[in-house]
């Protein structure tokens, strides 16, 4: 079976799934870590950007984890600020009240992750540091 690369339509049409999906939650991270106007124009600039190269992330192993990874980027940018993955997860959840399988959806990591990661978030900080361990990121769920 010969495959035939998909059509413009079908693939604005997954842009548009994705944004829908996405976006709502990007919003309101972006908005607990910046001002409002700051959030806002992140957002849009992010989606700017997944827009023009929607046909190569596609090739991501995990478009998700590529696009969490470059939002979180620029908000930390614009923040002064880089928190850990289990800090942005513990915003999600307890502040976001995002569920674990959502989280994982718009992270792009599985649920298993974001459960450890949100257990990483409620240790103490280590003695030494007085940072908490920061996991490597993990494939697509």
């Amino acid at each position: 079976m010969k495959l035939t690369p998909p059509t413009a339509s079908v693939l604005t049409t997954a842009f548009y799934a994705f944004y829908d999906l996405h976006r709502p939650a990007y919003h309101a991270y972006a908005a607990a870590r910046l001002p409002r106007e700051e959030a806002q124009l992140s957002v849009t600039q992010l989606f700017d950007l997944i827009a023009s190269n929607w046909t190569r992330i596609m090739t991501e192993q995990c478009p998700s984890a590529w696009a969490w990874e470059e939002h979180t980027r620029a908000v930390a940018r614009r923040a002064g600020r880089t928190p850990t993955p289990a800090e942005d997860t513990a915003l999600l959840h307890d502040h976001l009240r995002l569920s674990i399988d959502r989280i994982a959806t718009i992270t792009g990591n599985d649920p298993a992750r974001v459960a450890a990661l949100l257990a990483a978030a409620r240790r103490p900080p280590h003695p030494s540091t007085g940072q908490l361990p920061r996991p490597p990121r993990a494939a697509c769920a």
